[in-house]
């Protein structure tokens, strides 16, 4: 009897403190705690076969674990059937993450000790309170999002370092400090690394926007990217992957660089691909880090052979062109790679069309389109959209806005992210999934067998479907915009 009553008093407690962890959410949907409570796991009916997450167009739910049950069965309905086969795979995933900018890493280190290594736990940790991030690109130098431009090796005007003697990474003590504390949390993160220019004393045009790497400078430069790998090692940061320059056909940029496709391909093959094997270096080496307009740039590095044998595959953002220019650069070549590494949020942006758009074509459209990776743009910033370099983005949304006085905002890139990556681990495997109505779907196998369907209704009402997997199925429903992920 009395462990009756203990079983009660304590189950009535858990509720009541799930009732006031709700409750603490804001009325915009919006959470400003170190962990969202929206994450929390509810109560929920352990008769169901199938978890779902749901994430609505107007914030009432945000990555909140349903308690519907979902159990699967043969009973015929009319509608919608998205059918999942976990026997037709396609490329294996690398993870989901964003862009860790020398301005994401400087406004997440002004907070409190307790409060950084909650957040971070959240962010790149695998429990249930956690999204799972499993992917970080980062500049090599400063990106247009950091508070001044600088590069490793930065020369007083009219001089050069040939020998590259001033080389130092010590500018960039905000990244790899907090990427150490990362990796304490997740080791197997993987980081691509990017640069948005080389060095001014390098350049044709000496400024930090535009212009070009002058060719007696290749080598130099190549030995630049050594040095910047061999550096981080040293701190126990290892680079998994390279592209030889951000936006090359985007000379608008503080700091930026031209670069054609001709000039990236005589880069790789004489100069950065023969430094990498001289040094012994694996980082992978990945063309092009621009638009889907221009899937012809990274056809003409990878049709020149000599480069082709350097290059891991190619890496693509969509704020020109549509997603499918993945898919054809792995027609073309479908022994190489391919990676979506950047889409941003704007600050005049809407919740819904944003969430319905990114998860649309960033998550479920690279993914059809075969790319290893998704990734968003800032992680964090601070209420003014900075750091950011005179001349970078003023509108760029960071996933969190990191407030020192009212504490972490997530954003709808935090969601976006999160919808896949708290479910989908690296080393996981697009499976096929359907298309069906209004719905439109990615799914996954993961390493431990477990089955993920993301899915986005881009209808204006509630609809439901039929999730069929091996000739049964359950029949969930989703609001107008909003987005759903489906674990079994």
């Amino acid at each position: 009897m009395f462990k009756k009553l203990s079983y009660k008093i304590t189950m009535l407690l858990l509720l009541i403190s799930i009732a006031a962890l709700s409750c603490s959410k804001s009325n915009s949907g919006t959470d400003t705690s170190s962990i969202p409570p929206v994450i929390i796991p509810p109560v929920v009916n352990t008769n169901s076969d199938v978890s779902s997450w749901l994430t609505s167009s107007d914030r009432s739910s945000l990555l909140k674990k349903e308690t519907t049950a979902l159990t699967f069965s043969t009973t015929a309905n009319s509608y919608p059937i998205i059918n999942v086969d976990s026997t037709q795979s396609y490329q294996q995933v690398d993870g989901f993450g964003y862009t860790l900018t020398q301005g994401s890493a400087y406004v997440i280190n002004q907070m409190t000790t307790s409060l950084k290594t909650a957040l971070l736990n959240e962010l790149f940790g695998s429990t249930d309170n956690s999204i799972g991030i499993s992917y970080l690109r980062i500049g090599i130098g400063a990106t247009d999002l950091s508070s001044t431009v600088f590069s490793y090796d930065d020369m007083p005007v009219g001089q050069t370092d040939l020998l590259l003697t001033n080389f130092s990474i010590n500018a960039d003590n905000d990244v790899v400090s907090l990427l150490k504390e990362i990796l304490l949390i997740n080791p197997s993160l993987k980081i691509i690394a990017v640069p948005w220019s080389a060095p001014v004393w390098m350049k044709d045009n000496n400024s930090t926007i535009g212009g070009n790497l002058n060719t007696a400078y290749y080598d130099v430069y190549a030995k630049y990217f050594v040095k910047y790998i061999q550096a981080m090692q040293v701190q126990g940061i290892t680079i998994n992957a390279i592209t030889p320059q951000n936006e090359p056909l985007n000379p608008n940029n503080n700091p930026s660089l031209s670069m054609t496709a001709a000039q990236q391909a005589d880069f790789i093959k004489n100069n950065l691909g023969p430094a990498f094997t001289a040094a012994s270096i694996t980082t992978k080496i990945i063309t092009y880090d621009h638009n889907c307009d221009r899937p012809d740039y990274p056809l003409a590095v990878l049709n020149d052979a000599a480069a082709n044998a350097y290059v891991d595959g190619s890496a693509f953002h969509l704020y020109a062109g549509d997603i499918s220019a993945l898919s054809q650069l792995h027609t073309a070549f479908p022994t190489k790679n391919v990676y979506f590494t950047e889409q941003y949020t704007a600050s005049s942006g809407s919740f819904a069309v944003d969430l319905a758009w990114h998860l649309k074509n960033v998550i479920i459209g690279s993914m059809r389109n075969w790319s290893k990776v998704a990734l968003e743009w800032n992680l964090a910033n601070d209420p003014s959209f900075g750091p950011h370099t005179p001349g970078g983005c003023t509108t760029c949304l960071g996933a969190l806005t990191i407030n020192s006085s009212a504490g972490t905002t997530r954003n709808v890139g935090y969601y976006i992210v999160a919808h896949a990556s708290k479910f989908v681990p690296a080393g996981s495997t697009r499976i096929s999934s359907d298309n069906s109505g209004t719905f439109t779907t990615a799914a996954f196998l993961r390493p431990d067998g477990k089955k993920v369907l993301i899915v986005l209704n881009e209808g204006s009402t509630t609809q439901s479907f039929n999730l069929k997997f091996k000739n049964k199925w359950v029949t969930p429903s989703i609001p107008g915009g909003s987005v759903a992920t489906y674990t079994w």
